[in-house]
């Protein structure tokens, strides 16, 4: 099985969490395209005057802060990502938001290489292969590509 290590990721890089200025509306949806948020990773907000809210869709497209499912307002906030899906993360103040201080991250289970399926019950082995049964294959399929052809030229 595959090891798997957690990792935190600091939101917005060097910058961390702060309005976007007016030719960087973008800078959080792009940070987030280039990561990979795995279950059991986390996500730090370094901010000052501020605070992170954790809202869900709607919240996110329409910068309504009405009803959060989290607020941070710490300075340093670490949220762990504890399930796949969407989530999304909003500033508590309406402009920023409006202005691009706003993260949605996908967050995915992390990849293990699968384990060989092992049969404990002893049991006949495999027949060897036979040529005999693959004759009829071939022609069925000979007749399906000869069925095709003649269909598409009369259409």
């Amino acid at each position: 099985m595959a090891a798997f290590a957690a990792e935190e990721f600091k939101v917005g890089g060097y910058d961390g969490w702060r309005q976007p200025s007016t030719n960087e509306s973008e800078m959080y949806s792009h940070w987030a395209s280039k990561q990979r948020f795995h279950i059991g990773d986390s996500l730090g907000f370094e901010y000052k005057n501020d605070s992170v809210l954790m809202v869900d869709k709607w919240g996110y497209y329409h910068c309504n802060l009405s009803h959060p499912i989290s607020v941070f307002k710490d300075r340093n906030t670490v949220v762990n990502l504890e399930r796949p899906g969407p989530v999304y993360f909003v500033s508590r103040d309406p402009d920023h938001c409006k202005n691009g201080q706003r993260l949605m991250v996908e967050v995915i289970v992390p990849y293990r290489s699968p384990q060989p399926y092992m049969d404990a019950s002893p049991g006949p082995a495999p027949a060897p292969f036979s040529g005999a049964g693959s004759f009829s294959v071939v022609q069925e399929l000979v007749f399906l590509y000869v069925f095709v052809i003649a269909v598409s030229i009369n259409m």
